[in-house]
């Protein structure tokens, strides 16, 4: 594929920004900064395409706080304005990197998701005898400034717009020369495409039959054990001398038959269940939307609105039997006397 060139004017585009404006500002009108912004949002677009086309953006400035999901992680969230410029950006380039991945790769893509992940995964499971299963060492804090760029502009013409992505990508460093934060839509499309190198690399290797990635939690399969420890040895050296990355020593190197768990789901051949996480998690999100709606902080509606989101995210779990067992053990709070 050819590199495509976006004009940075296309990008600074008062019409592109009002549309990232409203991508934006999805899910969040009620917070302090955005209803500011929104308030005087013409006068704030005509500044911000200013900038875009002075070259004086990203402003670079993150929110920083920690989440625990389950485990701990520091989170970046870029200032309101960047967020408009990383959307206005993307409602561009978002095509190109979609043409540019290989179908086997789940995160961040219309049409894919953690869900398509999964059963693609079983169907795996079902077809081919051994699997291997990997991620990587600390991957947004790892990832390469120069390596990113550089296959950024492989991908991509526009002298303007390339400096744009360098200084987005240099806003941020966990370590000099490198790092993304977690938490800016910018990072999640950088880092998806950042290891789809790995991703032809296994895809061309002889010796694997299949793969599935979602960001850099990756499996492939094979024939025998022997292949698959080859295979594994090749990657992890091309991982280091390529993209500058190291695998977790926890590498899982096992039978189909026996199944694996991935992306909260334990998949095997047959089935699909919830993990004991994923359990937590449903339970934890119930209880606290019913007490929201026993407080009357919530209307009926919300509630079930509530529900079938938190539902959702049992999907595509075999989880039924699980959920009625789970109800009899945690009532809702109407059963429990409230309401």
């Amino acid at each position: 594929m050819h590199p495509l060139r976006i004009e940075i004017d296309d990008i600074a585009a008062l019409h592109n920004l009002h549309v990232a404006t409203f991508k934006a500002a999805k899910g969040k009108r009620t917070r302090p900064v955005v209803i500011d912004f929104l308030s005087e949002m013409d006068d704030r677009l005509e500044k911000l395409h200013l900038d875009i086309m002075a070259e004086r953006v990203p402003y670079g400035l993150y929110r920083s706080f920690i989440i625990h999901d389950p485990k701990q992680r520091l989170i970046h969230a870029a200032c309101f304005e960047d967020r408009i410029l990383h959307h206005a950006i993307m409602n561009l380039a978002e095509p190109i990197f979609e043409k540019s991945l290989v179908s086997s790769t789940f995160a961040c893509r219309p049409g894919k998701g953690v869900h398509r992940a999964v059963f693609q995964v079983q169907k795996n499971l079902q077809r081919y005898p051994w699997f291997v299963q990997v991620d990587v060492n600390g991957y947004f804090p790892a990832i390469d400034h120069h390596y990113l760029l550089n296959i950024l502009a492989r991908r991509f013409k526009g002298g303007e717009f390339i400096a744009l992505l360098s200084r987005i990508v240099e806003s941020y460093q966990s370590s000099p020369g490198k790092g993304l934060p977690i938490g800016s839509l910018m990072s999640q499309y950088f880092a998806n495409y950042y290891l789809d190198g790995s991703d032809r690399f296994l895809l061309n290797h002889p010796c694997v039959n299949a793969h599935v990635r979602y960001m850099d939690d990756i499996v492939w399969w094979c024939q025998d054990k022997v292949s698959a420890k080859q295979v594994f040895n090749e990657l992890s050296d091309y991982l280091a001398e390529v993209c500058k990355l190291h695998l977790k020593p926890n590498v899982i190197i096992n039978r189909s038959a026996l199944g694996l768990t991935y992306c909260g789901f334990r998949i095997s051949p047959g089935i699909i269940r919830l993990t004991k996480r994923k359990q937590r998690r449903y339970q934890l999100l119930r209880e606290r939307s019913e007490s929201m709606w026993a407080q009357g902080l919530t209307s009926e509606r919300e509630l079930q609105t509530y529900y079938d989101a938190i539902f959702a995210g049992t999907l595509p779990a075999q989880s039924q039997a699980w959920r009625k067992q789970n109800l009899q053990f945690h009532p809702t709070v109407y059963e429990n006397g409230f309401g």
